[in-house]
């Protein structure tokens, strides 16, 4: 396997691993090439434009096309653009400081991220006790539908990030957007473009796949 160029790193905990050089990242010559290099977006770097309705819709085909054990689809999705994205943004301000008084507001409460990325797309979990699907399968199959939706916006030139969050747990968010007994919040993916005026995207530390795998073999 042709190693790829990357810089030796050792985390603070002293975990090794290794960081990509930044021109090899998101390589799109091929799927492979792409899957060795992808690299989220930095939030501060999403800047419109967004994807338009036909590549929005390509994206959630995308993330739809994911292992599903039992075909229950325990996810859904609640696309935020265009004004209502300020109407969001405001809630979410104001929610964060009822909930922080005295705090002043930072990036966590990702108001600024939700008025700056042109798409936020909410992956919904639906999961429910199955006879033979346990829940944990089924939030499995929730987690690789943001994965697949992350990637997709990627591979199409998009800049995207999948975070979660306080707004990812909060009651009254829930109740804004109407989830429905039992449904949860999975990821919130922004999706815009990369800002001309960011810095150059650098890696983050990744691990050495041979230090997290062994190959099992049976005692004689």
């Amino acid at each position: 396997m042709k190693e790829l160029p990357r810089t030796l790193i050792t985390s603070r905990s002293g975990r090794r691993g290794f960081e990509l050089d930044p021109g090899t990242l998101n390589d799109r010559s091929d799927v492979v090439a792409f899957l060795r290099t992808r690299r989220s977006a930095e939030p501060a770097a999403i800047a419109p434009p967004g994807p338009d309705d036909d590549q929005l819709g390509i994206i959630l085909e995308c993330a739809s096309r994911t292992p599903d054990h039992g075909k229950l689809e325990p996810w859904r999705f609640i696309v935020i653009r265009g004004g209502a994205r300020e109407r969001f943004a405001d809630f979410l301000l104001e929610r964060w400081k009822a909930l922080n008084p005295g705090r002043e507001p930072d990036r966590s409460v990702q108001h600024d991220l939700v008025r700056r990325a042109p798409v936020v797309v909410i992956v919904v979990a639906r999961v429910a006790e199955h006879p033979k699907i346990p829940v944990w399968e089924q939030r499995l199959s929730v987690g690789a539908c943001c994965m697949n939706l992350l990637a997709a916006a990627t591979a199409m030139e998009f800049a995207a990030q999948w975070r979660s969050g306080w707004l990812a747990e909060d009651p009254e968010v829930y109740r804004l957007l109407g989830l429905r007994d039992g449904e949860t919040i999975a990821g919130v993916i922004f999706i815009g473009s990369r800002d001309p005026s960011a810095p150059p995207q650098e890696d983050r530390r990744r691990p050495f796949w041979r230090d997290l795998t062994t190959f099992w073999q049976p005692e004689d």
